[in-house]
């Protein structure tokens, strides 16, 4: 059926009118929840390297025996080491990334990347198996790789299969197909961790790449749709161009640039609050057992909000209100959070600002963030966006632990100021996406069919 006509749709509520009218949504929402269930299975196996006591399942041998020579144990700087390693490799492969998006078309780039995530996960089962020295250490690395790469393939290539109207329409169901992923993930891990063992885990987690590759190639005939009915350049051809474009788009392009300076203080915020929080649970719940419980109630409670925001709220704030609210809301409402822990630093009002920051951050500044992509172009899409989710998101994290570090000398009451200034700068800057996205092309023009795509097309 059409997208204007079904009378059977016309009878139905608003939310399920809108999930008939576009099929696309289904192969998006499984794409979506595979993504990030396959990469919660491996999440807290690459936490479980991270705090691990033995320093050689983590390190390779000489760098453990090079930290003695020189009077320090590895082990007690895993954390640092592994953040530091984990952005020169973020540094390292954003030209191999630029050349792949230079020189392979659409159909051939998404499989490709997934393909090759879904090999080395073969490799680290061999690792395990084999219980090779320094593994930990590389499957850490790797997973906060996969995890930046493969969602920003995935909500750029969202850009290509959806318009900016139907992106308001229908990012909030993505989003939580996505958060119903990561509940399942770990859940996922703790059934199966026993039975099966940590590298057999890794194939669980292969097993759900493999169904994104499907998703890709049937959410293909789509993207060629929209791009036909909008005259748009087609990405079934290579799209050229230099492996650094990305790095000049970011620092050229306004709506770029006040994204990756929003993204910046965003995540400073995110990482003092996380490491202080840290702090604080080790002071009131010394024991692993109290710790893991506390944590957990956050993740469940950051879930549950978030699924319901998406679900409720996401959709109708995007259609009738645009991007402002759901970009401002989330730094305002941190705002007022570190003015409250401030004043009582518990750790359950830390609890309820972690959760309020994740959540929002999940439910409406990341829809709200990617539906400014779907009018954006190809290069913009691909070389700028990864850079932003990338090499930007990995350095601010490595740096603003280190600001921690530094500013947790003054005392809590003193990180949590900073954080609020934080706040105040990722507040200042989604409001300077709010005025570049005024300068962005529109969503005038024939709104393509996202239900019947011509088969011969797509040939």
């Amino acid at each position: 059926m059409g997208e204007g006509s079904p009378p059977r749709s016309a009878r139905m509520s608003g939310p399920r009118r809108a999930l008939a009218r576009t099929p696309p949504l289904w192969w998006s929402l499984l794409y979506f929840f595979c993504l990030l269930c396959g990469y919660y299975v491996l999440r807290p196996v690459r936490d479980a390297m991270g705090a691990s006591a033995d320093a050689a399942t983590v390190f390779p041998h000489a760098w453990i025996e090079f930290a003695r020579g020189h009077g320090r144990e590895l082990k007690d700087f895993a954390l640092q080491v592994l953040f530091t390693c984990t952005f020169v490799a973020m540094l390292a492969l954003q030209p191999v990334y630029g050349a792949l998006v230079a020189r392979f078309p659409r159909r051939a780039l998404l499989p490709l990347v997934y393909g090759v995530f879904i090999v080395c996960l073969f490799g680290f089962h061999w690792a395990f198996h084999a219980q090779v020295p320094g593994r930990g250490m590389v499957f850490f690395v790797w997973t906060a790789i996969f995890n930046l790469f493969a969602v920003t393939v995935f909500w750029s290539y969202m850009a290509d299969v959806f318009d900016d109207r139907q992106a308001r329409r229908v990012y909030g169901y993505i989003g939580a197909g996505g958060t119903a992923g990561a509940v399942l993930g770990p859940m996922l891990t703790q059934w199966l961790v026993q039975p099966l063992g940590v590298a057999n885990l890794l194939l669980v987690s292969a097993g759900f790449l493999s169904v994104c590759v499907l998703c890709v190639v049937r959410l293909r005939p789509w993207a060629m749709a929209r791009e036909r009915a909008y005259g748009l350049a087609s990405g079934e051809g290579a799209m050229g161009g230099s492996v650094w474009a990305g790095l000049r788009l970011v620092w050229q392009r306004p709506a770029l640039r006040a994204m990756a300076i929003t993204l910046f203080f965003s995540v400073g915020a995110a990482t003092l609050l996380y490491n202080q929080q840290s702090a604080i649970a080790r002071e009131f719940y010394p024991s692993a057992e109290a710790a893991t419980r506390y944590f957990a109630r956050i993740d469940s409670a950051v879930n549950l909000l978030a699924i319901l925001t998406q679900l409720l709220l996401t959709r109708w704030l995007l259609n009738r209100h645009g991007v402002a609210p759901a970009l401002l809301m989330p730094g305002l409402i941190l705002m007022l959070g570190f003015a409250a822990l401030m004043a009582s630093p518990l750790p359950m009002m830390v609890a309820v600002v972690q959760v309020a920051q994740r959540a929002s951050e999940f439910a409406l500044s990341k829809p709200a963030r990617e539906t400014l992509y779907t009018r954006m172009d190809r290069p913009s899409r691909y070389k700028g966006k990864a850079v932003i989710d990338t090499a930007v998101f990995r350095g601010t994290d490595l740096a603003f632990v280190w600001v921690h570090k530094a500013v947790a000398l003054l005392g809590t009451q003193a990180v949590f100021a900073a954080g609020a200034l934080a706040a105040a700068g990722m507040t200042a800057g989604a409001w300077s996406i709010v005025r570049a996205q005024r300068g962005l092309p529109g969503a005038a023009g024939p709104v393509p069919s996202v239900t019947e795509p011509n088969p011969r097309g797509a040939a």
